[in-house]
């Protein structure tokens, strides 16, 4: 059996990126986001990416791997994070896999994409149903997947337009799609796991966003929003926490202050905090919980 891979999450401005440094340091081991904006080139200060000077302390994995032009898809980050494993065990060192990131970290214990292959012109077919709206997307489904729909969200025009293209290329049915995904692995079953979720008390966690919105804002977060803004509009990372944000304020005419930006992100921040809390409990493997006061808590306890 490989080595073990070591897991950390939780929610944001939870203090994981100081921990895993620090552990990484005291365990020879390397690091690997799991953050699926930190992916993007150039979205440094919107996403908390490690600094230049971090990265020298300890090699970091899974950032900048992408144009922020150019979506990037979890698909895409499990074929990376596979090559990137197998290299740092190649060189005997630990891993340490750290982010927030829902899909990105559900990748490590199961299937997060199936095997279905849409070719360019059922992705033209869709698409132009998309445009006419859910209702022709829905009867187009219906007559693809005669045996029913599935957990599909019907009400959510985007998955059922992937559902579509799924069952027009596979020639299957909702359910037949559905049965193979459940006995599907993923790439990393055969590693031992060890996943730690930190936590803090929520009054101190909403005073750590705060600090850190107004961190991003300090170091440049306007700029880095105004010199990718194309990019941002068209890719989802623009509707992202902090970058959203901003871009509506730019388009308002900065007509509100720096501070009630810095308030409309930090509320929407704690807003994501609580849906995080919620997709860990129900969507991760059983795992470790760790409370962290203090960025210097004995790192050796962690695991």
């Amino acid at each position: 059996m490989p080595a073990p891979l070591y897991l950390l999450t939780g929610p944001t401005a939870v203090g994981k990126s100081a921990l895993a440094l620090a552990w990484a340091q005291a365990h020879d081991a390397e690091l690997l986001s799991c953050d699926a904006l930190q992916v993007y080139c150039g979205l440094d200060i919107g996403t908390a990416k490690p600094t230049p000077d971090e990265r020298k302390i300890v090699p970091h994995h899974g950032l900048d791997l992408s144009d922020p032009a150019q979506p990037y898809s979890v698909a895409a980050y499990s074929e990376y994070a596979v090559k990137a494993v197998a290299e740092i065990q190649s060189r005997g060192k630990n891993i340490l896999i750290v982010g927030g990131s829902g899909f990105y970290l559900k990748s490590f214990f199961a299937a997060i994409t199936d095997d279905v292959d849409i070719t360019p012109a059922i992705e033209t077919e869709v698409r132009a149903l998309e445009t006419k709206g859910l209702p022709f997307l829905l009867e187009r489904l219906h007559a693809a997947s005669p045996s029913g729909t599935g957990s599909v969200d019907l009400r959510n025009p985007r998955r059922v337009a992937r559902a579509l293209a799924r069952c027009l290329a596979s020639g299957k049915s909702v359910a037949q799609l559905a049965a193979e995904f459940a006995v599907k692995k993923s790439p990393f079953d055969a590693f031992d796991k060890k996943l730690i979720r930190l936590e803090r008390s929520p009054e101190e966690l909403k005073q750590r966003i705060h600090a850190r919105t107004q961190k991003m804002l300090n170091d440049g977060l306007i700029d880095e929003v105004r010199h990718h803004a194309t990019a941002l509009r068209a890719n989802p990372a623009g509707t992202a926490i902090g970058y959203r944000e901003t871009l509506a304020w730019m388009d308002s005419g900065e007509k509100t202050s720096l501070a009630e930006l810095a308030n409309e992100i930090s509320l929407h921040t704690r807003q994501l905090v609580r849906k995080q809390h919620t997709w860990f409990r129900t969507q991760l493997p059983e795992h470790k919980v760790v409370e962290i006061a203090v960025y210097n808590i004995e790192s050796d306890v962690i695991f």
